[in-house]
């Protein structure tokens, strides 16, 4: 079960998430300049919050995990990698570590459930973990409010529709969208993910996009080996 990145490496035996794309993008597309404290909403493996910490070298990053299994691991994840001293794990909702916490962060990420609809049973655990009952959107934002620093930069990913949802819900709490990534998994497919920036001050939309791969597998576009190329050991 281990992934080995070109830094570090990720066991992800104890958790319900594993390492994917979606998490990887996040880690390599998260804007971390002038980022001294960084927090990682839902952290998992700890897969992003270590990415951070090898991107951002005098940052200080915090990943926020509810399930205490997945937080053990992303703990022993961030103290075997070689940024242990800038990494800490906390066994916390986000609703309560938002309200226990005196800290602020310059930035703040997040690669959190999307399906905001449909059936799930008490014993789908990753549909559980991708479901928005442990954490609606509302209460990410809420959290976010309360955490992020004036200046700071609010990042996160979802699926197309989704995304599009969020941008208008994030409104609500006086978030304004400042950057858009529009993923393709291949140029001829649809958009399927946005990579989304959030602050404070409303300002004009970056906007640009990412394809992953050409036509065969595995055979990556010079774009995402450009984002991504400092992290997988096969690029």
């Amino acid at each position: 079960m281990l992934f080995q990145f070109k830094q570090f490496s990720i066991e992800q035996d104890k958790c319900t998430m594993k390492v994917g794309t979606d998490g990887v993008l996040l880690g390599a597309w998260a804007d971390v300049e002038d980022a001294q404290t960084v927090l990682d909403i839902g952290t998992g493996t700890g897969v992003i919050a270590i990415m951070l910490a090898q991107r951002a070298t005098d940052a200080t990053i915090t990943g926020v995990e509810i399930d205490q299994e997945a937080y053990e691991q992303a703990k022993e994840n961030m103290n075997n990698s070689p940024f242990a001293d800038r990494l800490i794990a906390e066994c916390s909702a986000i609703q309560d570590f938002a309200k226990l916490s005196r800290s602020t962060f310059d930035l703040i990420v997040s690669n959190p459930p999307f399906f905001s609809g449909g059936t799930f049973s008490a014993n789908q655990d990753r549909l559980s973990v991708r479901h928005t009952v442990k954490l609606s959107h509302g209460d990410l934002l809420m959290a976010v409010q309360k955490l992020l620093t004036k200046t700071g930069k609010f990042c996160l990913i979802l699926p197309y529709l989704e995304g599009l949802r969020f941008q208008e819900m994030a409104k609500n709490y006086h978030f304004f969208c400042t950057k858009v990534t529009e993923v393709r998994p291949k140029k001829d497919k649809a958009i399927e993910r946005l990579l989304l920036q959030f602050e404070r001050e409303e300002k004009k939309v970056l906007t640009n996009d990412i394809i992953i791969q050409h036509e065969e597998r595995n055979d990556w576009t010079e774009d995402y080996k450009e984002l991504t190329g400092a992290f997988y050991l096969k690029m």
